[in-house]
């Protein structure tokens, strides 16, 4: 480290290095111009910051969880990390063909030597507190600072590129989406304030889980929704993406959140669906309800004009999402090229 870059460092304030709730991305349609932005790939994982304090390194979700006893490999991988240090990234799963995959992480143990960690910010070093810088400065600090030589964790690269030529190489490799996030953004943590941008490509996004169907394995499909302010507003029912033993789990997840009414602020519906699957006031009577505190991944074709999904599939749950930051996302269409 420079002289130059020890100075700035020291003149920072002091903080004790603890939890900080994570800054959010605003989902848009069409990705700005500008010089003002860089551009990362959006990584298929569990959102998770590291805090190495006196007692050792915690890695929490950003609900606060530590996932230390899911991930403790990249744990011991993060111990060389200076006491008094934060960093925020994401842990993801890499397949053959070397690209992020949510299902392969969800096997915690079984695919433990696919997993990594993927550091993008740095928000404190030495008990230094980095939130108030730019976010270029806090990237050339997460380089020089952290050095790490295990290989399960890496640092994140962005790029600085128009974002039509991202959107293509994205496609192509069959990625999530991208992240942009402007130059001069300080760090706010569990702000949304669209200083940090998220665009996906692919059809699939997170739902609140706030019912069921009951059938084998315990139960045939889920009820989801997503948040518009304080309102839960359904969307599907998802009955695809499920084998007999994943039945089981999410099933074990979900029995001890059963609720006396529906969650949900636009059920019954009352028009009738060409494919006859209206969620109707006769059909809710079948329905099983839960309080909406799980969150699930899903895949789907398309939005109907009803502001529905069509063609659901379940890829797995999130316990790394608060419910509450579920909303309806945006997906690219040909005006973002």
């Amino acid at each position: 480290m420079g002289r130059e870059t020890r100075s700035r460092l020291d003149s920072l304030p002091r903080t004790e290095a603890s939890f900080v709730e994570p800054m959010e991305c605003l989902s848009v349609s069409k990705l700005p111009e500008g010089l003002e932005w860089l551009w990362e790939i959006k990584l298929d994982g569990y959102r998770a910051l590291a805090v190495k304090s006196g007692n050792g390194v915690t890695l929490f979700s950003r609900r606060r969880k530590s996932l230390n006893r899911q991930f403790p490999y990249i744990v011991e991988a993060l111990a060389d990390l200076p006491a008094g240090t934060i960093v925020d990234g994401e842990v993801v799963a890499i397949d053959e063909s070397g690209r992020p995959d949510f299902n392969l992480l969800q096997n915690f143990r079984a695919e433990a030597s696919r997993i990594q960690y993927y550091i993008f910010d740095v928000l404190c070093w030495k008990d230094r507190d980095l939130t108030r810088l730019p976010l270029i400065e806090r990237r050339a600090l997460l380089k020089s600072v952290v050095v790490l030589s295990d290989k399960r964790i890496r640092i994140s690269d962005y790029v600085e590129a128009a974002p039509k030529d991202l959107l293509s190489a994205v496609r192509e490799q069959g990625l999530e989406g991208i992240i942009g996030k402007r130059k001069d953004s300080l760090y706010q943590p569990g702000k949304r304030s669209g200083a940090w941008i998220k665009h996906r490509v692919n059809r699939g996004q997170e739902f609140v889980i706030g019912g069921y169907f009951s059938g084998p394995h315990g139960f045939d499909s889920l009820i989801l929704g997503y948040y518009d302010k304080d309102k839960l507003m359904y969307v599907a029912r998802t009955r695809n993406g499920f084998v007999p033993a994943s039945r089981r789990q999410v099933f074990s997840k979900l029995k001890h959140l059963v609720a006396p009414t529906c969650p949900f602020v636009n059920l019954p519906e009352t028009r009738r669906s060409r494919f006859g699957e209206e969620l109707n006031a006769e059909k809710m009577k079948k329905a099983i309800w839960l309080r909406p505190e799980s969150v699930a991944q899903i895949e789907f074709l398309e939005w109907t004009e009803g502001d529905r999904l069509r063609h659901s599939k379940f890829v797995g749950l999130r316990e790394d999402k608060n419910p509450r930051s579920v909303v309806k996302e945006h997906v690219g269409e040909a005006a973002s090229d």
